[in-house]
């Protein structure tokens, strides 16, 4: 019996620790009609208006280069590399990933990496930035508000390397 009254009592605490946002960002990669077409590098990130990266969410690039020579082309989402890229060791467990096809991409990050639940209220931003190898360079802000009062969307849209941008945060 005691121990019944010991998980009814800890399973709301354990709960609340347990429990935090959810970021899902879906964006797209639009085709682009050019004769030398290589996938593009990407960077996402939190920021608060305009201060440094609160928390890096992905690092999309060449991982499979042969010693890890795809993170030297990082340097190009210049916005990314001067806020943290450049004091990151890449590849990053949970961060680093391979560089995606054109179409609409879905990522999902927990509580664990986005760490939106720490974040003081105010005005805040996800940041994706995209760069191409033999082409262009471009960066999508997506604002959104905390504290968090429920399940929010929010979008935006880039013009070139980067199409329509949607982030999702479920509290």
């Amino acid at each position: 019996m005691k121990l019944h009254h010991t998980l009814a009592l800890g399973l709301p605490m354990l709960s609340s620790w347990a429990v935090g946002a959810e970021l899902a960002v879906k964006f797209e990669i639009p085709q682009l009609n050019v004769a030398e077409y290589h996938r593009p590098y990407v960077a996402m990130w939190l920021e608060s208006a305009g201060k440094p990266a609160v928390t890096n969410l992905a690092v999309l690039y060449d991982v499979k280069k042969k010693e890890n020579g795809g993170a030297k082309w990082v340097k190009d989402l210049r916005t990314f590399w001067r806020k943290s890229g450049r004091d990151m060791t890449l590849p990053m467990d949970g961060v680093s990933g391979a560089t995606r096809a054109t179409g609409e991409q879905k990522m999902s990050f927990g509580p664990a990496l986005n760490q939106i639940d720490k974040l003081p209220a105010g005005d805040y931003q996800l940041v994706i930035e995209a760069a191409r190898e033999a082409g262009g360079r471009e960066l999508v802000r997506v604002p959104f508000k905390l504290p968090l009062s429920g399940k929010q969307t929010h979008t935006a849209r880039g013009q070139e390397e980067l199409g329509a941008v949607t982030l999702q945060i479920n509290p």
